[in-house]
This record gives structure tokens, sequence and C-alpha cells, in this order.
């Protein structure tokens, strides 16, 4: 089991979506044949923070495992502190993004100050639904400055929906949306059982057109209550760019920071 309660959730949730784990000596690796543009679906678990000189024999030990991949990214299984000095200049120096993000807990959440009461906040069901959910994805990447070129990412979403849609299925959680009349997404999520009593959110996003309505908060809020009803739920988790105003919305509807995940990342030559 993994020491970091983000990376435990992680793994667990990439099982569900059909992806291979395969522990060794001296690393674990995650492998998802179905999405292999997937870069946390297709990466490296590091058993304790790396040290000065140890790039290369990690990026050889990636290239090993994953020929094929553009992407390079390796998770580190411990709950912080965050990787500093020497080794991270080693990564930066590399071109890889040395992440140390904010992992959230709550044994539940409560409604936001803004609590929005003219969205209907729901599971996704229908195609449309899961379509509408798609047409989200690539709208909030498209006004992202640092998002994605927008034909690969179509390619990408689309599988990780799928991979969503068939983990509901099965019964480990669902995608829950907030949807206008028209049965637009406005504002989406993921929530999924990753064992123990510990439910892990995803990608919570917000239509660019569609924020600062509060919901987000109202989503969240949703979600958490519905994981605890029927997932049985008794520790959420989520996993926030210290950044960005994202962790303070999760700590304005009961989340309080726990550890830190770290991530080393670089992002394939676009």
């Amino acid at each position: 089991m993994s020491r970091s309660l983000a990376y435990f959730t992680d793994v667990a949730l990439r099982r569900q979506e059909g992806s291979a784990v395969q522990r060794g000596p001296t690393c674990t690796v995650v492998r998802s044949p179905a999405n292999p543009t997937f870069w946390w679906g297709n990466f490296l678990l590091m058993p304790a923070l790396p040290a000065p000189g140890d790039l290369s024999a990690w990026a050889a030990a990636f290239t090993r495992e994953h020929p094929h991949a553009a992407h390079r990214v390796f998770g580190v299984d411990v709950p912080g502190p965050a990787l500093s000095g020497p080794a991270a200049d080693e990564f930066r120096a590399a071109g890889y993004d040395v992440r140390a993000d904010t992992v959230l807990t709550a044994a539940r959440t409560h409604p936001p100050r803004r609590l929005n009461r003219d969205a209907t906040m729901r599971v996704l069901d229908t195609d449309a639904d899961w379509d509408s959910a798609l047409a989200l994805r690539e709208a909030v990447n498209a006004a992202d400055p640092h998002g994605h070129e927008p034909h690969g990412y179509r390619e990408f979403a689309t599988r990780k929906l799928a991979a969503y849609r068939a983990a509901q299925a099965a019964g480990h959680g669902a995608m829950l949306g907030a949807f206008d009349d028209h049965g637009q997404m406005l504002s989406g999520l993921g929530i999924f059982d990753a064992g123990d009593g510990v439910a892990r959110y995803q990608n919570v996003e917000t239509h660019p057109d569609a924020r600062s309505r509060g919901l987000a908060g109202t989503l969240v809020h949703h979600a958490g209550e519905w994981a605890r009803e029927r997932l049985g739920s008794r520790t959420l988790v989520i996993v926030a760019d210290p950044d960005y105003h994202a962790q303070r919305l999760y700590e304005s509807v009961g989340f309080t920071p726990t550890e830190v995940q770290v991530a080393l990342e670089r992002r394939p030559a676009e």
C-alpha cells in the first residue's frame, strides 16, 4: 500500500479504470494502454524522494518501462516534504515541473456560502450527458493559457471519460455534473471509492462562461454527500495546486490540508 494518501487513491482509481499496476523492487509502474497519452496513467511511482544525481537512472527506467511515451512523469510515494535543493534543481534543469500539490481531506463537507440553487446536480446518465462532459472539458482546455493541443486533448479526454464511465457502470463511483435547463453541463467532477472507506475526487471543472456562480463548491458538497450515502465513504480526498484558488474553495466546504503530493512532470514537446 502506498504511504502517500494521494498516490494510494491515484493507483486505486487507475486500477478501476483498467490500468495495469506492477509493483517492483525499485518502483511501481502504472500503465494505461487504452490511453497512452494520459500522463498520470503511464508513470513511475518512486518509493522515496530522489537524491542529486538520480535523474539519469530514473529517466532510463522510465524509457525502459514506457518506451513509446513522449512524456516523463514520476510520483513520489511519501506524503511530503516538497522536493527542494540540488535534486529539484536537477529535474528543473532537465525541463521537469517539480510540483508539490496540497492533499486535503474531510470526513464530510458542508454547503458553500454561495450555494447554487439554479443548476441541477446529478450523476451523468445518458450519452448526451457524457457528450456534454466532453464539451465541458474541451472548453476548459481551450480557455487555459497552458492548455493542450486541441485534437490530441480531445482524443485523451474521450478515452478518459470512457474509463470513468466504465468505472461508474461497475459501481466504483460516479461522474457528476451541474446542468442548466437545456442539458448543458456547466460544472463537473468525478468521485470514486479507493477502498478503506476513502473516496477521491477527480477533475473539478467549471465552464469558463459559468464561473463565479457557486457551481463548483455546490457540486463538491453534493458529491461528498453522494459518496457518503452511496459508497459508505468516511474520508473524502481532493488534491489542489496551492497557488490556485481551488484550494480555498475546497477549504470553504470543509476540507483541511493533510499532506503534500510530490510530482515530477515533463510535458511532451508540442
